[in-house]
């Protein structure tokens, strides 16, 4: 992939419910107003990158944390030989690692599949958030954690799964992450994926995912045509990948945890000297 232009600012986004942002972090945690107004603020700016391009590559010095606002872009590395592995895929309202400050160099490379928007977020607006908003500092950890539960199913398909379950596995997650961001009409998703692409992320070959989509086709489990998925028998794909959608985390906090976090926040309020 050839490497964009760096970050600069442009545009807001419209505020409240049209920000990715907020339509994923909601899914943990209710937010607040003042919550909502920071996030609106944090992906204010915004940068441009066609497809098949790197936000940042592998061995570069991470600057800003980025909100992916529009498109989809992938994590991956390249092997010595030229391949490619693709660990995971980022839709809109995922973010670039938000532990970056920690790091001198990125390990790997996040790179476009089409174009994308993306909001460049300042290391120290990140860390500043998670030093005086407790409720949008869980949110943020549950979004990392989540990508985290992705890999280790990534790893579990590498290893344990057929083609047929690793093709049909990835299709549910997707389907469900699209879904929990409002990006689906019912059953049905934008995916630009190539079956190269696919192939980079499942350990397969190409020929081999366009054998696995042509038997789900022919058993009625999807259509896919003119970048859109469409899932007609959930059911049966489901039982395909065995697919238990509970490692995603969207059912929210538990009451432990919003009862932990209000708790920080009332003492927050109680600290705040009065004015």
């Amino acid at each position: 992939m050839r490497t964009a232009p760096s970050l600069g600012a442009g545009s807001k986004t419209q505020a409240g419910d049209d920000n990715p942002l907020i339509l994923k972090l909601s899914r943990f945690l209710p937010l607040t107003e003042s919550d909502r107004q920071m996030l609106d603020g944090l992906i204010a700016g915004e940068a441009a990158y066609p497809a098949d391009t790197d936000i940042v590559s592998e061995g570069m010095v991470p600057r800003f944390v980025f909100a992916l606002k529009e498109g989809m872009a992938i994590r991956y590395r390249l092997l010595p030989d030229g391949g490619r592995q693709i660990m995971t895929f980022l839709i809109a309202g995922d973010l670039g690692d938000t532990h970056v400050s920690l790091l001198e160099a990125m390990d790997h490379s996040i790179g476009t599949i089409t174009p994308v928007r993306v909001a460049p977020i300042p290391r120290d607006a990140i860390l500043a958030l998670f030093a005086g908003t407790p409720r949008l500092a869980a949110a943020l950890r549950w979004s990392a954690l989540q990508e985290e539960a992705m890999l280790r199913e990534r790893i579990v398909s590498l290893g344990r799964r057929d083609a047929r379950g690793r093709v049909a596995y990835l299709l549910c997650e997707l389907l469900c992450r699209h879904q929990a961001v409002g990006l689906s009409d019912g059953a049905m998703v934008r995916l630009p994926l190539t079956q190269t692409e696919l192939a980079d992320a499942l350990g397969l070959t190409p020929v081999h995912v366009n054998r696995v989509l042509k038997g789900f086709r022919e058993r009625k489990l999807i259509t896919l045509d003119r970048k859109k998925l469409h899932i007609l028998d959930s059911e049966g794909l489901r039982a395909v990948a065995a697919f238990n959608h509970d490692y995603l985390r969207l059912g929210g906090a538990s009451e432990d945890t919003r009862h932990a976090i209000a708790a920080l926040e009332r003492r927050q309020r109680e600290d705040r000297p009065a004015l």
